[in-house]
């Protein structure tokens, strides 16, 4: 972090009410809501970082909404799916298969083994083993059988 955002974070902890309130008119061009001191620094804090430092990805904002639309019961089933059965890009799953170490990176729209794309993790798994694989399964990400 950049020396002023560190500077604007640390000042939050010494400020009074009144200046944090302040502050939240200044970063969010609305009144404050009528939260303690502790939730006005976090949600400062954030923002502060959020306007030096960018905010969430669009990947991150699609899953916020795909979720807050689970929560509402509005959801596809094809659309619950991919929101809540796929490790976010950039995640790096790593299992140890007959002593050797294998590690497959979870990229946007495949994943991605030994420098090759592989559409699904179960064409990865089914590449590493020899034999057919759910790919969640394999990797640790669901439960074999029943879910308890």
């Amino acid at each position: 972090m950049s020396e002023s955002v560190l500077a604007q974070l640390a000042a939050l902890k010494l400020a009074p009410v009144a200046d944090l309130k302040r502050k939240w008119r200044d970063l969010f061009d609305r009144e404050p809501p009528p939260y303690n001191r502790r939730f006005l620094e976090s949600r400062l804090a954030y923002r502060i970082q959020e306007l030096a430092y960018g905010g969430l990805s669009e990947e991150a904002l699609e899953r916020l909404d795909a979720i807050a639309d689970e929560l509402e019961g509005k959801v596809t089933k094809a659309r619950r799916a991919s929101a809540t059965g796929r490790p976010i890009a950039g995640t790096r799953l790593i299992r140890e298969w007959q002593g050797k170490e294998h590690c497959v990176t979870v990229r946007r729209d495949d994943f991605e083994y030994q420098g090759r794309p592989y559409k699904s993790l179960s064409a990865v798994a089914r590449h590493i083993t020899g034999t057919n694989w759910n790919g969640l399964v394999f990797f640790g990400l669901k439960n074999q059988g029943r879910r308890t």
